[in-house]
Formats: structure tokens, C-alpha cells, sequence
């Protein structure tokens, strides 16, 4: 179980750092250097966590199928 939350959760980490440098970069134009890149880390990191804490996370699933059953 803790290879799973390891596997996801670094990926899911580096996909959303990727995801925060490609918008800084078209929204902002500026170089990507190691303070953005830290930057960009530290506002995926908590996102990361998350999705794999709450969002993966079995009686999560259990609870949104249950809200949205389908007929």
C-alpha cells in the first residue's frame, strides 16, 4: 500500500509541478529558473497530498458512488 501512495503521489507531484511551469511560462513569460521551479514545487506539493490522502482513498470512492449512482 505504500509503493501505491509513493507511485501516485510522485507522479502526481512531478505532473503538477510540469503543470505549474507551463502555466507560470505562458502566463508570465518569464525564464524558468530554480526559484520558480522551487516556487512551483511548493504550491504542487500540497495538491499531491491531497489527491492521494483524500481523493484516492477508498471510502472516498465509496461515498462519491454513492452520491452519484448512476441508474
Amino acid at each position: 500500500m505504500l509503493n501505491r501512495f509513493l507511485e501516485f503521489f510522485i507522479v502526481g507531484l512531478i505532473l503538477g509541478v510540469l503543470e505549474d511551469l507551463i502555466a507560470i511560462s505562458l502566463a508570465t513569460e518569464k525564464e524558468i529558473d530554480l526559484r520558480v521551479f522551487v516556487i512551483a514545487f511548493f504550491v504542487a506539493f500540497p495538491f499531491a497530498v491531497f489527491s492521494e490522502l483524500i481523493v484516492d482513498h477508498d471510502k472516498f470512492r465509496k461515498l462519491m458512488s454513492r452520491w452519484f449512482k448512476r441508474s
